[in-house]
């Protein structure tokens, strides 16, 4: 692929599913490193802290530190603070999204926020829907992590962001501002990160929907490996919902 300068990398379904690794993701890992290729992990999840991300991939033998990490989460509170420093959020989400909130200087409260910030939360309830839809109803701004619908664990399949995002924006009427994956604004700040323009980075990822679509979409080259959500078997029907296709398609990152 040329000179090659940078890689952001996706992590579920493309470094591992839940807690097991995907074979030959940790030696492609090492390889980056020993060829001082620059790289990311850019995930669309914003349950997990930076610290925490790179903590689990640790122990799955994967070399990362909080620094090689971009969440949705750490993205999403850059966006707010950015378009409103010091902004008051309403936050439904886990520790990720709670962290990376005040790590950037807004108020977390459920008392007149200028925004709804919704990620994924597993102790979302019909009371956290109540108050986003009545909030939003008062004017705060509704702005969701990630669109995943579905979000993939070692044991199956479960419901993601974009579900619960789904339920909100049903109930209140108002679309959200997507912040990750296919949305430019995670890639915007992973390139930010990373220091390269687009021309000179790929998107590894095994989502069409998400990896491959933000990847095109923000001028990068693209490689999907077919070990998550965009399988073998999808893969034509997946190129039609996104309306693009990856540079190129690997059955794993042993094959990159």
């Amino acid at each position: 692929m040329g000179h090659t300068k940078g890689m952001l990398i996706d992590l579920d379904g493309t470094l591992y599913h839940g807690n097991r690794v995907i074979p030959g993701a940790a030696a492609w890992i090492k390889q980056l490193e020993q060829a001082q290729t620059p790289y990311l992990y850019v995930t669309n999840n914003s349950s997990r802290t930076a610290a925490g991300v790179s903590a689990h991939l640790t122990e799955l033998g994967i070399e990362a530190t909080p620094n090689q990490v971009c969440t949705s989460a750490l993205a999403a509170a850059a966006y707010i603070a950015d378009e409103q420093p010091g902004a008051r959020v309403y936050v439904i989400g886990e520790p990720g999204l709670i962290n990376a909130v005040e790590e950037a200087g807004l108020i977390v409260t459920d008392e007149q926020p200028d925004y709804v910030l919704q990620g994924i939360d597993r102790q979302f309830d019909y009371d956290k829907l109540t108050i986003a839809l009545r909030l939003i109803g008062q004017g705060a701004r509704f702005v969701l992590t990630n669109p995943d619908l579905q979000l993939p664990s070692h044991d199956g399949l479960l419901p993601g962001a974009g579900t619960l995002g789904a339920a909100i924006s049903a109930a209140a009427a108002v679309e959200p501002i997507i912040i990750g994956k296919p949305s430019s604004i995670l890639m915007q700040y992973a390139l930010d990160r990373i220091g390269l323009p687009a021309s000179d980075t790929i998107v590894v990822g095994d989502n069409m929907l998400t990896d491959i679509a933000a990847g095109v979409a923000a001028g990068c080259q693209t490689i999907l490996v077919t070990t998550g959500v965009t399988t073998a078997d999808n893969l034509s029907a997946h190129e039609a919902r996104s309306g693009v296709k990856a540079d190129r398609i690997c059955a794993s990152l042993a094959e990159i």
